[in-house]
């Protein structure tokens, strides 16, 4: 059906949210509306003002809102650039639907469930970077920026089990006037069971505020501008869906079998399957097992329901320690909960095993579901088979459980239809025992008993029953839809986003948020878009508490990562310290040259052949050039000094090393003006001396050439012929030690 045309009555005003829930065996979207909230409370006549926008479903007929591709998108964790092609029917179901010209003011969320929790963080990062970017190309809705909580924002992301649980909870109140506040009334609690996991939502009692950090504040808007709070609690119990659970019900069953059989057994009895039904089942959660315990080992049902909620109870771990009490299953902690005042609703798995074999969705009676539950346990598989081949040859009516004859007159109540598989017969029995011991045993509900003898056995007289009774709304109750709705999480998301566009009745009041997981929350959001958060969460659980970001004030994985790069800088910078020591020398000396100069009266000889005062130590560049080679060169070589080079202004010019030896412990050796020293072979090239002093000579001013040997008497030199000429001390005095120059 194509998307309504503009002047619509039913369009005009109306605005469009789009969801994709993205689960582990499929991707659901789903198209919902509203009317502009902005519209709807400009008319004050309006008699549902002081309530939530009105969320439908968004098409006109309400057919076709809906659709689902399969497999989960995890799976595609290996070939992520697939997602396009996966993603692409469900886009143009939704560009078919909505009128183009509101696109881009249609918001549209893919939100991850469970299937995608269980990839690695960069698994997940690939997969919904490719998702984000298939979205953003391919189509003109709304989508957020990328931000710290992903590549889209907050448009494309992994939600945790609390979000689930959250969005559920604001579902279920939403569609049961749960935000009505009728006196003597509070919200409606929420739960809600999978395959792999079970959450519990709930406002806790005004006694139990106490809990504040750990409840999570929950803002909506009403279409009048006020706006409503509330303190919610929500959890998740992780292994306690009802797939894991008969997983770890097997692996504990075949270890008990192992440690107490007899040579001849290799069956394994379960009471939890209904009689003479054999599956072959391989143990899980068995780590600490024995090879032999591993292996696939054939169950044959025993049809006990009473021994099946015996056994099954043990998974519940209610011995586990509590930190922080109370706490119900697996050490989790609850903040209590009076029934009297708080009222449950059960979706998901809580409805299909009431409903769909025992014909018991809605208002619930234990005892009449546990009687129920024991004449299905205890039938034989055959019969149950054979029943089941004749309710597919009729027509059922809409999955409510009554089968329709020929005549369209109803035969039977508690038949089943062709959409009920036949795994769902075979679990029937287990998964009928864990639903009663998670809410009995685990949550805490109470088991209401009838004083007048449980004559009350139909489902839908119950609710009658406890109203006559002064009990008030029934404490715990299945469902799956209101009216034409389905409650679903994804609906309460949408209840959000049209919360968050009505007009605030005050110019100061806050924007509508999404309610926010606290910081101590003990399950975080997985972060793809930040490796380090990521690394964060999965690191934070095994250290002690005191050294976890909220006790020391900064993250004590980013303190660790920093230092690890530290310390593999120096690792590799250690080995290389003589390569980049040479490096650096010869940089510098490219950039400053050396100067050269000449031992006269104190004073160099610049390249003009001009003589100048020698440059301060102090001076530009020599400063800080001597004082960074000094830096990068060893310590050991810092001293090394450099050979002398004496050049005389009355002679040529001779390059070359000098090595005198010492002369006299006491006074330094002072040579006359415009004397250089040379070798005695008297050539061009002058050469160092040799280490006795009888070999230097003198070159005088007129080019006569004398020899001269030191001792400890000056008197003794023979320099007649010469004018011997100090060097001041004011200028510069140089003296010689061991034949060098010291720097």
């Amino acid at each position: 059906m194509p998307p309504p045309i503009a002047n619509d009555p039913w369009l005009a005003g109306r605005h469009f949210g789009i969801v994709i829930d993205a689960g582990s065996s499929g991707s659901r979207l789903q198209i919902y509306s509203w009317k502009d909230p902005s519209i709807v409370s400009s008319d004050w006549s309006s008699p549902f003002l002081h309530a939530l926008p009105k969320v439908e479903k968004g098409t006109k007929d309400g057919k076709d809102w809906s659709t689902k591709v399969e497999p989960g998108i995890s799976t595609f964790a290996n070939n992520p650039e697939e997602i396009g092609a996966y993603l692409r029917p469900l886009l143009g179901h939704a560009r078919d639907k909505i009128p183009p010209s509101l696109h881009k003011d249609t918001p549209l969320f893919l939100l991850a469930t469970a299937g995608m929790r269980l990839l690695s963080p960069e698994k997940q990062a690939e997969i919904l970077k490719e998702t984000c970017s298939f979205l953003v190309h391919h189509s003109y809705f709304k989508i957020n920026e990328p931000s710290e909580s992903g590549p889209c924002g907050s448009s494309v992301l992994i939600i945790t089990g609390e979000e689930e649980g959250l969005f559920g909870w604001i579902a279920v109140n939403y569609l049961m006037d749960g935000f009505a506040n009728k006196q003597g009334h509070t919200t409606y609690g929420f739960l809600d069971m999978g395959g792999a996991s079970t959450q519990i939502a709930f406002e806790p009692g005004k006694d139990h505020e106490l809990d504040a950090n750990k409840l999570i504040d929950v803002r909506l808007r009403l279409l009048d501008g006020e706006e409503i709070h509330h303190k919610v609690f929500v959890t998740t119990w992780l292994g306690y869906g009802t797939n894991q659970a008969r997983e770890r019900y097997v692996g504990m069953a075949i270890e008990a079998f192992e440690d107490t059989r007899s040579a001849e057994a290799d069956v394994v009895p379960d009471p939890c399957l209904p009689k003479n039904l054999e599956l072959i089942e391989t143990p899980a959660f068995v780590d600490y097992a024995s090879d032999h315990i591993r292996e696939t080992h054939h169950m044959k049902g025993t049809g006990s329901f009473e021994q099946c909620m015996k056994k099954t109870s043990t998974l519940l771990n209610k011995s586990a320690p509590c930190p922080d009490v109370p706490c119900l299953m697996n050490g989790v902690h609850v903040p209590p909960i009076d029934f009297s005042v708080s009222h449950f609703i059960g979706v998901s798995e809580y409805w299909f095993s009431s409903e769909h074999v025992f014909g018991l969705g809605g208002p619930y009676n234990f005892v009449q579901y546990e009687r129920a539950a024991s004449n299905f346990c205890s039938r034989n598989w055959s019969d149950i088979m054979r029943e089941h081949e004749e309710s597919v040859k009729l027509h059922p009516l809409d999955g409510d459980g009554e089968v329709q004859g020929k005549n369209g007159e109803v035969v039977a109540v508690g038949k089943w239809g062709p959409q009920l598989e036949i795994s769902r017969l075979q679990m029937q029995c287990f998964k009928a025992a864990w639903i009663a011991n998670v809410l009995h045993e685990g949550i805490g509900l109470p088991r209401i008993v009838d004083p007048e003898g449980n004559s009350t056995s139909e489902t839908d007289k119950v609710a009658a029953k406890v109203e006559q009774k002064g009990l008030g709304r029934p404490t715990f109750q299945s469902m799956d839809s209101v009216g034409d709705i389905a409650i679903s999480w994804t609906l309460g998301k949408m209840v959000l986003e049209a919360s968050k566009e009505v007009p605030p009745l005050h110019g100061t009041n806050s924007p509508i948020n999404d309610p926010q997981i606290p910081e101590d929350f003990p399950i975080k959001p997985i972060r793809p878009w930040s490796s380090l958060d990521g690394l964060e969460d999965r690191l934070t659980p095994h250290l002690p508490p005191s050294l976890h970001r909220n006790s020391l004030g900064f993250s004590p994985v980013l303190l660790i990562f920093f230092t690890t790069l530290f310390i593999i800088a120096l690792l590799i910078a250690c080995p290389l310290r003589r390569q980049s020591r040479s490096f650096c020398l010869r940089a510098l000396r490219k950039v400053v040259k050396r100067d050269t100069f000449s031992l006269e009266e104190g004073k160099f000889l610049n390249g003009s052949g001009v003589i100048s005062r020698p440059p301060s130590p102090t001076s530009g560049s020599t400063k800080w050039t001597r004082s960074l080679r000094r830096l990068i060169a060893p310590k050991s070589k810092r001293s090394r000094t450099r050979p002398l080079v004496l050049t005389g202004l009355n002679s040529n010019v001779r390059d070359g090393a000098v090595t005198p030896t010492r002369g006299s412990p006491i006074r330094p050796y002072t040579f006359p003006a415009g004397m250089v020293l040379a070798n005695s072979g008297g050539s061009g090239n002058s050469s160092p001396l040799p280490p006795s002093p009888s070999n230097v000579n003198v070159d005088d001013a007129n080019g006569g050439s004398s020899s001269f040997s030191p001792s400890r008497n000056a008197s003794q030199m023979n320099l007649s012929s010469m004018v011997v000429r100090s060097v001041s001390r004011i200028n510069s005095v140089h003296q010689i030690s061991d034949g060098y120059l010291h720097d």
